[in-house]
């Protein structure tokens, strides 16, 4: 499957979530209500994935990603009323840390999902 395929059907669970749920729940929640939906989609989902990070041949770090998605897309989710550029830029180190290409930064905002995609290797992104 491609991603642009996947993150379409992702996107259009989020807007099932956010239409159904509104503004002002934790992200656990919209989590929680998106891996239902991912699920209805038939779209494989792992939430709260440990990721670690290396330097120089060193674990580091290690971080979690939200959402791994037909272990081809993650997702960062967010709950503010606006996405600032560091929510951008953690998405982007978490696609370098996990060689994962595709990236979706998923704000549910206070008047709608606000969607960035985000990529690895180019300098493409895409606001809905």
């Amino acid at each position: 499957m491609d991603h642009r395929r996947i993150t379409e059907q992702i996107i259009g669970c989020a807007y099932t979530v956010y239409n159904k749920m509104g503004f002002g729940f934790l992200e656990s929640v919209y989590e929680n209500c998106i891996l239902i939906e991912l699920a209805k989609a038939n779209l494989e989902a792992k939430a709260q994935m440990p990721v670690a990070v290396f330097y120089e041949g060193h674990t580091v770090g290690e971080f979690a990603a939200d959402l791994f998605v037909e272990n081809t897309v993650i997702i960062e989710l967010k709950s503010v009323r606006r996405v600032v550029r560091a929510h951008e830029v953690q998405l982007v180190n978490y696609l370098t840390a996990t060689d994962t290409e595709v990236g979706l930064l998923l704000n549910f905002a206070e008047q709608k999902v606000e969607v960035k995609r985000k990529t690895r290797t180019l300098s493409e992104e895409v606001d809905f």
